[in-house]
């Protein structure tokens, strides 16, 4: 699976998809009363140990002038992914696999909405109408007839993660990927152990298992968005994230015996449903410029 092609980069988005699933899975595993910052710490420091190896080959092989780079926005994204690590483990304590990760996928939403008002992108009637059915998508998955600790995390996981994703944008684009995921996890050690400490609670080793876990199908979900996005233009291929939705429905049923309603499903098509249609958008739009492209070579060339 080389993510060359269309095919092979949308098999590794699906593969990606599952893998963070999987995840959420094991942290969900680790129980609604796991001492929350010693959990997010110990994840940290698995993912710079995994890392580390891997970047050092790397870099070894490349040239060293970035590795400087970037350092402030990697300390932001860092202490930004400790919030998101949090707000995750809260939300999955409380709601079923399927129904978290329903409100997650809201996230690209928040992206085009932040990208409009930060980076001044054009913010089309398209783009508002997905918007508005999202968030009619959350109020029909959660049904709120109270505001729990598990709805507010969710939804603000959603809006952490679209903030996360945005610094993305200004990274040095000659930094290796990896090095960069890395550097934020390096940066997300101190508050993390912080908040670890002011927890005071004692160590719970069970949870190494699950940080581990976690911490691995996390970086695998890293690598298979660096490679499925790297050849193909992401509008190609980005509607393949969408079947982590399946695999939360069916890995909820299957390990927690989790069944999920017709609320949940009426909701997951109001957030999905525009996306893909914006996505389908993006690639006939791509179609239409490439064969305007290859027609003004042609008269060109004659």
């Amino acid at each position: 699976m080389s993510g060359r092609t269309v095919s092979s980069a949308i098999l590794i988005l699906v593969l990606g998809s599952f893998f963070a699933t999987l995840c959420d899975v094991f942290i969900k595993l680790a129980g609604s009363e796991v001492a929350i910052f010693q959990f997010t710490f110990l994840r940290a420091v698995f993912m710079c140990f995994i890392l580390l190896p891997i970047v050092v080959l790397r870099l070894y092989r490349r040239s060293k002038s970035a590795v400087f780079l970037g350092l402030k926005l990697h300390f932001i994204r860092g202490n930004m992914w400790v919030l998101a690590a949090v707000l995750l483990v809260l939300s999955l304590a409380e709601l079923s696999l399927a129904t978290a990760n329903a409100v997650f996928y809201t996230a690209p939403i928040f992206i085009m909405l932040f990208g409009a008002f930060f980076y001044k992108e054009r913010l089309s009637m398209d783009v508002v109408l997905a918007a508005v059915l999202g968030f009619m998508g959350i109020l029909v998955i959660l049904r709120p007839t109270e505001i729990t600790f598990g709805m507010v995390s969710a939804i603000l996981f959603a809006v952490v993660l679209a903030a996360n994703s945005l610094l993305i944008k200004k990274l040095p684009q000659q930094q290796d990927i990896l090095y960069g995921l890395l550097v934020t996890q390096f940066f997300a050690l101190p508050l993390a152990g912080g908040l670890a400490l002011w927890e005071g609670e004692a160590f719970q080793i069970e949870l190494l298992v699950y940080a581990a876990l976690s911490s691995v199908c996390s970086i695998l979900y890293s690598v298979s968005c660096l490679v499925g996005y790297r050849y193909v233009a992401s509008s190609k291929v980005t509607s393949a994230e969408y079947s982590g939705l399946i695999f939360a429905f069916l890995i909820g049923w299957w390990i927690f015996g989790e069944t999920p309603d017709l609320g949940l499903f009426i909701g997951s098509l109001l957030v999905i449903t525009p996306l893909l249609y914006l996505s389908h958008r993006d690639v006939k739009r791509l179609r239409r410029e490439q064969m305007l492209s290859n027609t003004r070579s042609n008269l060109g060339a004659g």
